[in-house]
Parts: structure tokens; C-alpha cells; sequence
């Protein structure tokens, strides 16, 4: 196809596809001994040591706080804060390695351990953190106060004055260094830093629920102007989310949401660019400048607006083949949401299935928990949460060993709660070849892929969409990843895959870019 007729973002993704025929040539050995790190450190600053709040002799530790001190007790708050940023990204375990360096677990996953996120916290002035911007530091459980001044109007305007920056006093900004992931996966890195950027958001969705927040999400802003503001170099690290936090204690929850703006860069000399700069180049190329129109997030569509894919709910609407109910009862979480808690700290992504099947029942819940979250207000999870634009990822199932299910590939209408087949087979040797011979694709029970309309989705929002695709995706990814371990299975993502043969094989349309993989199955 001419490069005219190719927009920025089918450009990046065409480049970065996996093929059997070229993988081998593009792979090179990795040296360990130029590994960036996946922690940010600063010399000058104050550090706000937030580990004292999760002592569990600290009475505002216990979830009895949450409920009996209630909002205005400032200990309640350092451990609403303290828990917040721990669930989302914080540390879960640690392991030796050969090289005798220690490795760390988060309560997020990361495509090959690689951690490229980065949390800063931006703070407009509160009791416990004074006016200035913070870099959450994982490996100790703290915020680091680099800068300390007012920064709260130079937020509103990178974010054109979106009107939930008004109501709050916290945001959470939420950046990928590229090199962590490209050390690894060369020019493919941003999609796996997306997905894993995704994922972060789908905890700090989450975990914000456990301890009254509300994050709105931002995914419109002046890049560079943000960059700018947080003092980051844009060669090295980008801005991928902002997230003003409503405290439900003491604002309003219905805070307008946030929604995705047009942005179409140039395409002229996108083909010229050599490998090993496409990642940054395209993160660049999608920047939207301070001097833009206002977005679109002021005019989110209704429930009802028509969306690229949405005919995919009708094209598998079929009077013939199998069509499965999926609605179940809701996966049980707790009082106070304790075990939503326990199970962000267990979260371990599957290194081997047993090939063991699953139930239809899990399968139906693990569905239910991700896609319906309106089924667990009453538990007191946000029946809407913030996602780019959810209805532009489409979701595929493949059946290899659940109860009472015939094998073969399913689309999962998420507005009828149905799976719908698409193929009848068993695709486990199809799975591990597509999954680039993983045996996380062959021994699965269940294999999830999310696809999106890449053309239709750049047609109505620009290319800054691919990003918002694969945050969305890692955000789904995530409540599946929960879901499972809740209920005692394990689960894995792959970002990894022959993008184009997955197509071919699972009969999955040709237009839907294959934009992400979660493996499902008894833990071996």
C-alpha cells in the first residue's frame, strides 16, 4: 500500500509486527551489563516516607479506619495515600539473581520484568503534601519532593483547563521511560509500554476504590508542556496518563470524565525513519501542541454514539452457531474490599499452566469482573471507570479446556453478555505457534485476544489512538488478571505473537489489529 495512504499509527504497528519468516533476523543478544535500571533516582530533594502507614499495628493501617475515623483524621489519610500508591505500583517480592543483584516484583506486571512506568504525584498544596511535584520511589515506599512550588495552573493549561483539575488537589501523572523496554524490545517496546502502563492504570483504578478515590483520567494534554512541567527529558521519558484524584471523602464523585481528542501529525517522512528511533519518533509524532483546540474530552459521546467496530456486535449476530450466555453472579470481594486488597499483593503473572481445564463458571466470571464493572457498585467499585474508549478494543476467546464449552474461537459481545462462535476446533498447537512457541499459549485453558479497528479508530481520533488502545487493553488486561487470581488461577499476559497469522488462524477479521494476549489456566 503507498505510504499516502497509510496513517502514522498503521505505519508504527506494521513495522513493529512480529513474522515468522523475519523474527529470527531482528532478534540480538541482550547485555545485561547496560540493563537500564527500573528505578529513578534524584540527588537533590526531601523524601516523604510513606512506610510507616502500613504497619499493621497502625490503627489507621486496619480497615476498621476507613470506616470508624473517617475523612479530616490525617493518620486515616497518609494510609489512604500510602495504600493507594503501594497497590498500585509498589513492591510485592523480591528475588536473587545469577547476577547478584536483587529483582523486584510490583503489584502491576511488566513484559519481561522491565518496569518502564513511573509514577509522579503533582500535589496543588494539602496538609500532607505541600504545593510541588513527587516521583513515587517503589524500592522504598516513599515520594520524593523534587520541586517545590506552585505547579498546579502550569497542570491545568498542558491539560487545557479540564475541568476536573478544578475540584481536585492530587494528580497522579503516569510516564514510560522508553529505554527500559526498548533495551529489550527495540522499536516494539511502546506498545508493551502501553500495555504495561494500562495495566498500572487498571490498579490504580482498583486500588483507589479500597480507599475512597476516584481517579479521572486525562489522556489529552500538551505533551511537551507536561514534560516540561516535570522536568523530563522527551527523548528518554514521555507522559502517557494524568490523573487528578477526587477524594470521595470530601468532593463530589460525579466529576465530569475524561475522553480522547484528535490529534493527526504529519506523515511525510515517517518511512524514512530507521529502525531503533520509531519508538520515540512515533511518541513524539503523536503530541498534541500547547497550542491546540480544546479536545474532545468536552464533548464525550453518549453510551449510545456509534463507534469504529461497533458493527462487530452485529457481524457475529448470526441466527446459527453457538451463542453462550456469559451473565453469572459477581466474583465476591470482601467487606471493604479487603480481599481486592489481598489479591493486588498475591497478583503473580503464570510462568506454566498444567493444561488442566477450567469451569465455565470461572470463565463467566472472569468476563463478568472485566467487563461489566457496572455488576459491582454495590461493593463499592466504580461502576464506570475511565478508559479511552473502552468500545473500541473488541474481544476474542479462545476455548481449549473449559468445562461444558466446545473448543473453538468466540467473540465476546460485551453489550448482549454472550459468546458468540466464530470457529469450531481445538487450537492448542495453533496457539503455541502463534505465541512464539510459549507454552503459556499451548497449555492455557483459555487464550483472551483484544483486537481493535486500527483504521477506523486513527479515522475518528487520530494516531494518538494507538496509545489509548493499548492502555485500554493492559487496563482490561489487569481486571483479568485479578479476576483470576481471586479465583485461584493463573494468568499471563503476551505481548509478544505473529500478529498478522493470529488473524488468519482464529478467523478474527483482517482489519482487527491484534493488540494484545492474556493467557488463562490452571497454574502448574
Amino acid at each position: 500500500m503507498p505510504d499516502a495512504l497509510v496513517s502514522v499509527a498503521q505505519h508504527y504497528h506494521s513495522r513493529t509486527k512480529y513474522d515468522p519468516e523475519t523474527l529470527a533476523s531482528q532478534a540480538r543478544p541482550l547485555d545485561y551489563s547496560r540493563q537500564p535500571s527500573p528505578f529513578k533516582t534524584y540527588r537533590v530533594g526531601t523524601e516523604v516516607d510513606l512506610k510507616p502507614y502500613l504497619e499493621d499495628g497502625s490503627e489507621a493501617a486496619t480497615p476498621a479506619a476507613r470506616v470508624g475515623l473517617g475523612a479530616g483524621d490525617e493518620a486515616v489519610d497518609w494510609m489512604r495515600l500510602s495504600r493507594l500508591l503501594i497497590n498500585t505500583y509498589g513492591l510485592t517480592a523480591k528475588f536473587p539473581t545469577v547476577t547478584g543483584q536483587a529483582f523486584y516484583l510490583r503489584s502491576a506486571p511488566s513484559a519481561g520484568g522491565l518496569y518502564p512506568a513511573e509514577i509522579y504525584v503533582i500535589s496543588r498544596g494539602t496538609r500532607l503534601l505541600p504545593a510541588g511535584l513527587y516521583n513515587y520511589q517503589a524500592h522504598r515506599h516513599s515520594l520524593w519532593r523534587y520541586w517545590e512550588d506552585h505547579v498546579w495552573q502550569g497542570l491545568q493549561e498542558a491539560c487545557f483547563w479540564h475541568p476536573t483539575l478544578e475540584a481536585t488537589h492530587l494528580a497522579v501523572v503516569v510516564t514510560g521511560v522508553f529505554d527500559r523496554s526498548a533495551w529489550r524490545y527495540q522499536d516494539r517496546a511502546y506498545r508493551r509500554i502501553c500495555l504495561d502502563v494500562g495495566h498500572l492504570l487498571g490498579n490504580l483504578e482498583l486500588a483507589s476504590a479500597i480507599v475512597d478515590y476516584r481517579p479521572h483520567l486525562i489522556a489529552s494534554f500538551a505533551d511537551r508542556a507536561l514534560a516540561d512541567l516535570l522536568y523530563l527529558d522527551p527523548a528518554e521519558e514521555g507522559a502517557l496518563a494524568v490523573l487528578p484524584l477526587a477524594d470521595l471523602l470530601t468532593v463530589e464523585q460525579n466529576l465530569p470524565c475524561a475522553q480522547v481528542a484528535f490529534a493527526t501529525p504529519p506523515q511525510t517522512q515517517f518511512s524514512a525513519v530507521p529502525d531503533g528511533e520509531l519508538l520515540t519518533y512515533f511518541h513524539q509524532v503523536t503530541a498534541i501542541a500547547p497550542t491546540a483546540d480544546v479536545p474532545r474530552w468536552a464533548m464525550r459521546p453518549s453510551d449510545d454514539t456509534p463507534r469504529p467496530g461497533d458493527t462487530l456486535e452485529d457481524k457475529y449476530n448470526l441466527p446459527f452457531g453457538l451463542r453462550l450466555p456469559t451473565d453469572t453472579a459477581p466474583i465476591a470481594w470482601g467487606p471493604h474490599l479487603e480481599d481486592l486488597e489481598t489479591t493486588l499483593f498475591k497478583r503473580r503473572s503464570t510462568r506454566r499452566f498444567s493444561g488442566q481445564p477450567i469451569s465455565l463458571a470461572a470463565l463467566r466470571q472472569l468476563l463478568d469482573f472485566t467487563y461489566q464493572p457496572h455488576h459491582y457498585r454495590d461493593q463499592g467499585f466504580d461502576a464506570d471507570p475511565d478508559y479511552g474508549d473502552r468500545r473500541l478494543v473488541h474481544t476474542f476467546v479462545v476455548a481449549c479446556g473449559v468445562e461444558d464449552l466446545d473448543d473453538g474461537c468466540y467473540y465476546y459481545a460485551p453489550r448482549s453478555e454472550e459468546l458468540r462462535q466464530v470457529r469450531f476446533k481445538n487450537f492448542r498447537r495453533e496457539l503455541h505457534y502463534l505465541c512464539l512457541g510459549q507454552e503459556l499459549g499451548r497449555d492455557a485453558a483459555a487464550v483472551v485476544f483484544h483486537t481493535a479497528d486500527l483504521a477506523g479508530a486513527v479515522a475518528a481520533y487520530g494516531d494518538r489512538v494507538y496509545r489509548y488502545l493499548h492502555l485500554d487493553a493492559g487496563h482490561l488486561g489487569q481486571r483479568l488478571n485479578l479476576a483470576a487470581v481471586r479465583l485461584g488461577l493463573g494468568v499471563s499476559g503476551i505481548g509478544g505473537f505473529y500478529d498478522d497469522q493470529v488473524n488468519e488462524v482464529l478467523g478474527i477479521p483482517p482489519d482487527e489489529a491484534v493488540i494484545y494476549i492474556t493467557t488463562l489456566g490452571q497454574p502448574g
